[in-house]
């Protein structure tokens, strides 16, 4: 070795050190973590599985072919991973608070809230009525200007939810008409600030994978279930609390349901009816 010439010992030295280091980070660090990882956290490890179901770490809709809510299933929340709940597409919205005008075909956030709401008060069987929402379940936002008022998300020849504001005619929209100009004002109206459709019935997490629902949201949806599956209510609200999880860390964000596991044990004890 040592009458071989400068460069051959130095590409020799590098080629051992590739050598070593491949095989202690590529195949003993990796199996190693394997091992640890199938020893203690085997469910886990293995991506969290629910039997045939996928993970109960990733939410599922629970729809028909059609998308038509399974009344016999638990709803999971929306999500705007893809179609639904799309790992390959995890995403939220990037719609914010300030995004209340349905523009150029795209429904705003605003709308979207009212519009969900509207269909899970009529699944649930619940006032649909809900702050910033019209009757119809769009927005409810003006576009105001000196002398008339325009409920711009509400397109002709649909009835504006309110006929005047501030002594101004209120109409609708018209296709196509440039309101720009306008002051734009949401309506609060005359909802409960606390309607029957929790927040999280309504709108997406962040990640738009998340397969818990709040305690709220379940204890809504669990007459619908036990009238389905034939069960009573006691029986689906013990299920609800055997599925419900702590704050993280003890103190950070409230309790929550996994729907996904929910609803595999509802399946255990008992089909829904056809």
């Amino acid at each position: 070795m040592r009458h071989l010439p400068t460069w051959t010992r130095r590409h020799l030295t590098a080629l051992r050190t590739l050598l070593v280091l491949t095989v202690a980070t590529g195949v003993l660090y990796p199996l190693a973590v394997t091992v640890v990882a199938q020893a203690i956290f085997r469910g886990a490890a293995d991506g969290s599985m629910a039997g045939q179901h996928g993970s109960s770490l990733i939410g599922q809709s629970f729809t028909d072919a059609a998308g038509r809510p399974l009344s016999g299933y638990f709803q999971s929340r929306p999500s705007a991973a893809g179609k639904g709940y799309d790992p390959t597409a995890t995403s939220a919205s990037n719609l914010g608070p300030e995004d209340v005008l349905d523009l150029y075909g795209r429904r705003s956030l605003l709308t979207q809230v009212c519009s969900r709401g509207r269909a899970v008060a009529a699944l649930e069987g619940v006032p649909a009525a809900r702050p910033y929402c019209t009757p119809d379940g769009v927005g409810a936002v003006l576009k105001v200007f000196a002398d008339h008022a325009v409920s711009a998300n509400q397109t002709c020849p649909a009835v504006p939810f309110i006929t005047t504001y501030q002594g101004l005619p209120v109409s609708c929209a018209k296709p196509g008409q440039d309101y720009s100009a306008g002051r734009t004002v949401p309506v609060r109206g005359g909802a409960p600030a606390h309607p029957p459709v929790p927040p999280d019935a309504v709108t997406a997490s962040g990640s738009g994978l998340d397969p818990h629902i709040s305690v709220a949201y379940a204890q809504l949806q669990a007459p619908r279930v036990a009238r389905t599956r034939g069960l009573s209510l006691d029986r689906v609200d013990r299920l609800i609390k055997e599925h419900t999880g702590g704050r993280s860390l003890g103190f950070m964000g409230e309790p929550a349901v996994n729907v996904v596991l929910l609803n595999l044990a509802l399946d255990r004890l008992r089909r829904p009816r056809p």
